[in-house]
């Protein structure tokens, strides 16, 4: 009696949030939508995650350093950014759930909204520096090696986050930075040897590239975030007015960095199955990463990232005949501990909605 009583009053009041599980369904503020996703969904989640971070790794690596015709890194973050927009755009139309509502969003997020490309063309022009650099780091790095050392971008999204989001970091997260980064020096110490590969490597253009990589990946995820969590904009509009401006970043780095040679031999010159296949999961992997942010915790996100260490030193093993040395395995040990402390103590903030993310933070004091 109470409930309906309550239900009738927030009905009469046009007032949010007052009753939920009424049996008359009264129509309150909706729980978060992560809050009735099941375990298997985030299980499964994690499970895709890992395997599409490590497969993406391992092959990139492969098609770098085989001995076929080298294709042009380049041309296919360019081909990853039109299937990553089609992609979005097609999740955005069953979203929206009538053509109507799909061409009207488009219309106003989108054709309509210059400002909002200008703003998310930032993250777009970082991340293309970002994929550049990872062709170019695993062209020159085993992908154990690449994974271990790529996991830097943890202290430098934690020291983004601290100054673009004002947050604050438990001492337990910052001890986990600190033992990151003495995993990564133990990995690089007496790094692990590819005996395998068939192209001459530089192993300091290879750091340098994951450097670079790192700083573009703390920049513009927090970056993404912030806007993301800024407004109750879709997240696939958002991804759609991001991969607009990708398209139109990365075409402009075809043709400063390899443009005569494209025109020479073609956009597609050198792809191969494997090539499209790399592309293939760059694409998913890309979007994935908006659905985990969404629908999982920092938890499984760590260890997503630390199952994909394993995966690809495993596979580096068997594929490119990698000699683990002792430090390498202490190092990536240390590496993947210091990945769940980090994301252990920290409270759940994946919510797009700001309002509740606000409230979380202060909170849990993340």
């Amino acid at each position: 009696m109470t409930t309906r009583r309550r239900c009738r009053v927030s009905r009469g009041r046009r007032a949010e949030g007052a009753c939920v599980s009424s049996a008359r369904g009264c129509r309150g503020t909706m729980a978060a939508p992560r809050e009735n996703v099941s375990l298997l969904f985030k299980l499964y989640c994690l499970a895709v995650m890992t395997l599409v971070a490590a497969a993406y790794t391992i092959a990139l690596r492969y098609t770098r350093t085989s001995d076929r015709e080298l294709y042009f890194s380049t041309t296919a973050v360019c081909i990853t950014e039109v299937i990553k927009l089609l992609l979005s755009v097609g999740i955005l139309a069953k979203e929206t759930g009538s053509p109507g509502r799909f061409k009207a969003s488009l219309r106003e997020n989108v054709l309509g909204s210059p400002k909002e490309l200008m703003k998310l063309s930032v993250p777009s022009l970082v991340y293309a520096v970002q994929n550049n650099m990872a062709f170019l780091a695993l062209s020159n790095l085993d992908a154990a090696v690449y994974q271990v050392t790529y996991q830097l971008k943890i202290p430098c999204t934690a020291l983004c986050t601290v100054l673009m989001l004002n947050r604050t970091l438990s001492k337990l997260q910052w001890i986990s930075v600190f033992m990151l980064c003495g995993g990564v020096i133990l990995v690089q110490w007496e790094p692990a040897q590819a005996t395998k590969v068939v192209v001459e490597q530089n192993p300091w253009l290879g750091f340098g590239a994951v450097a670079i990589a790192v700083l573009c990946s703390g920049f513009a995820g927090v970056y993404f975030e912030k806007v993301l969590k800024s407004s109750d904009t879709s997240l696939w509009v958002r991804n759609i007015q991001m991969y607009l401006s990708g398209i139109v970043v990365t075409l402009v780095g075809v043709y400063l960095s390899d443009g005569a040679e494209v025109n020479e031999k073609g956009f597609f010159y050198g792809y191969t199955y494997h090539v499209w296949f790399v592309i293939f999961l760059a694409s998913v992997g890309g979007l994935y990463t908006s659905v985990v942010v969404k629908y999982t915790d920092n938890i499984m996100k760590g260890f997503s990232a630390a199952a994909a260490i394993v995966l690809s030193t495993i596979a580096s093993v068997m594929l490119f005949g990698l000699q683990i040395t002792l430090t390498f395995a202490l190092g990536t040990l240390l590496v993947c501990v210091s990945i769940y402390l980090y994301g252990l103590p920290r409270q759940d903030t994946t919510s797009i909605q700001q309002g509740e993310t606000a409230s979380k933070e202060r909170v849990g004091g993340v």
